[in-house]
């Protein structure tokens, strides 16, 4: 047997009126619990992924599109819908126009659009369990409509509260309806103005996860108790300390067993080229090795100087003791000092000979045909 879509818009006033009721119920959901759908795909890769990369910003936000926005716009105004003749929008009125699956969602930029009969959910990684994202959005969705259902019974004109719940909710949290360009910078200002979050790496979201709200949610909708949600605030953000120290490990490393050896013999052989052509006659010219040895010199005393602190980086955390301390330590301290290390290193990799360079280069992977 079928099961039946709620979020599809329908060709009957019914339809229309159920189609609405819940997609007002996501709308409200999303704005009040934007935090847990946040955290629920936090990461130490996604922090990377997100507003880059063809993947969504980090900012929570909903795309209807123009079809469905503007039957909401006229929904909330109580003003003429224009798609149908300039009838006013109402529940239970057969003015609904039916989308075409492929015309709704042209904006790859949103965390959370509407696609045709569905909400896409784009902000999880590849390698990203669903269970949690769906943990925080069932939850949340579910606690909407136990609000409604509780708002609606008993009602005797049930068409007429079901207008008046839908218009109410789309007026209280329009707010996080955007169909812009959600890469572009004004969006991070108008985001704000908004009082949406924007909540750019794990130690900044999770947190969010033990805020009284929320563990009241998960515990109301019977799917967390506090204990359990403390638990996994505490594993989540040790998880993220782990995954960032195995990676500052290996990228001091990397620099300290090959890419530093590596460039310190190409500047040797460069400085006995120099002086093997200089011995042969000084007016043999030597630019082009004079360049590249004093610009790899320069960078490998800035990359070793970078390896230093980050070594100094990866010991300070270590001798932190909460996990929390951790967290934020790496979050302010440790990951801006594995990005000193690597500035220097990805400039080397430009100048430094293919045979000399320990790595397969960037240009390698890409084109390289092994």
């Amino acid at each position: 047997m079928a099961g039946v879509n709620l979020l599809e818009p329908g060709d009957t006033p019914f339809e229309n009126a159920q189609f609405l009721l819940f997609l007002a119920a996501v709308i409200k959901a999303v704005d009040e619990h934007q935090d847990l759908l946040r955290l629920s795909v936090a990461t130490a890769g996604n922090d990377h992924r997100l507003g880059a990369n063809e993947a969504p910003p980090a900012i929570i936000s909903i795309f209807l599109g123009e079809e469905l926005a503007e039957v909401i716009d006229a929904l909330e105004s109580e003003s003429p819908y224009g798609g149908h003749d300039k009838e006013f929008m109402k529940i239970g009125a057969s003015v609904l126009p039916k989308f075409p699956k492929d015309s709704t969602d042209r904006n790859r930029t949103s965390p959370f659009a509407f696609t045709g009969n569905k909400f896409e959910f784009r902000m999880p990684g590849s390698n990203l369990s669903v269970s949690s994202p769906n943990i925080m959005l069932n939850a949340a969705v579910a606690d909407v409509l136990q609000e409604f259902a509780d708002a609606l019974e008993g009602e005797e004109d049930l068409y007429e509260a079901v207008h008046d719940l839908v218009k109410n909710t789309i007026h209280d949290h329009k707010r996080i309806i955007f169909n812009g360009n959600g890469y572009d910078d004004a969006w991070i200002e108008e985001a704000e103005s908004r009082g949406l979050l924007n909540l750019k790496t794990t130690p900044d979201a999770l947190p969010y996860s033990i805020l009284d709200k929320n563990v009241e949610l998960l515990e109301r909708q019977h799917v967390l108790s506090r204990d359990e949600t403390l638990s996994r605030y505490e594993i989540m953000m040790d998880e993220y300390v782990k995954t960032l120290n195995i990676e500052a490990q290996t990228m001091s490393d990397m620099a300290k067993k090959e890419i530093l050896p590596a460039v310190s013999a190409f500047t040797g052989e460069l400085s006995d080229t120099i002086l093997a052509k200089t011995a042969v006659s000084q007016s043999i010219p030597v630019d082009y090795e004079l360049s590249t040895l004093e610009t790899a010199s320069l960078l490998l005393t800035e990359a070793t100087h970078a390896l230093q602190a980050l070594d100094a980086s990866i010991a300070e955390m270590h001798a932190l003791e909460g996990f929390e301390d951790k967290a934020f330590y790496v979050r302010d301290a440790l990951i801006p000092a594995m990005d000193a290390l690597r500035a220097p290193c990805d400039k080397l990799e430009t100048i430094v000979s293919d045979t000399a360079w320990p790595f397969p280069t960037y240009g390698k992977l890409l084109f390289g045909i092994i």
